[in-house]
C-alpha cells in the first residue's frame, strides 16, 4: 500500500468507512490514483474523482454523512501530517496542459445536445436570477439585465 493509501484509510476510519469492503458504505477504489488527487485536493479532489469513476459507494448519501459527523475535515486542518503531504503531492503533481485539453474535450467537445436540453433558448451558461422569475427562461433574462446594470449598459 502507497502512503496516500495509507492516510487516507486513517482518515475514514474513524467514520466507520472501509476501502474495498463489502459494506454499503465502504468505498470501493476502482482507479489507484484516487488517493493521491485526494492529497493534492482535497475534498474537491474526492469529488472529482468520483465523477470520473475512480470510486463508487453503494450508499453515497450514507457514505457522505458519516464523514461530515465524524468532522474529518476539522482533523484534517489540525494535522500538520496532512499539510507536509498535501504539500508533496502538489511539488508532484501529474498534471499537464495535455491533460488539461484532455479533460477539457471530454466534457465541453460533446455537441449541443444536452446545453440544448438544459439551458435557455440563449443557452446561458451561468446561474439564473430567480428572485421575480418563474422559469428558466425568465430567470436567465433577469441574470443577464441584471449584469448590464451593475456594468452600467
Amino acid at each position: 500500500m502507497t502512503q496516500a493509501r495509507n492516510f487516507v484509510e486513517g482518515l475514514l476510519k474513524p467514520a466507520g468507512i472501509g476501502l474495498q469492503g463489502d459494506r454499503s458504505i465502504d468505498i470501493r477504489v476502482h482507479d489507484e490514483r484516487l488517493f493521491d488527487r485526494v492529497l493534492r485536493a482535497g475534498s474537491l479532489g474526492f469529488g472529482e474523482s468520483y465523477m470520473d469513476a475512480w470510486w463508487d459507494c453503494g450508499v453515497l448519501d450514507e457514505m457522505l454523512t458519516r464523514v461530515f459527523h465524524a468532522k474529518i475535515d476539522q482533523a484534517v486542518a489540525r494535522n500538520p501530517s496532512v499539510w507536509l503531504a498535501a504539500i508533496r503531492a502538489r511539488l508532484f503533481n501529474l498534471g499537464s496542459t495535455t491533460r488539461a485539453f484532455e479533460v477539457g474535450e471530454k466534457h465541453y467537445d460533446i455537441g449541443n445536445d444536452l446545453y440544448e436540453a438544459m439551458l435557455d433558448s440563449r443557452m446561458v451558461y451561468t446561474c439564473g436570477y430567480w428572485k421575480n422569475a418563474s422559469n428558466l427562461e425568465e430567470a436567465q433574462e433577469a441574470k443577464l439585465d441584471l449584469v448590464c446594470k451593475k456594468i452600467g449598459l
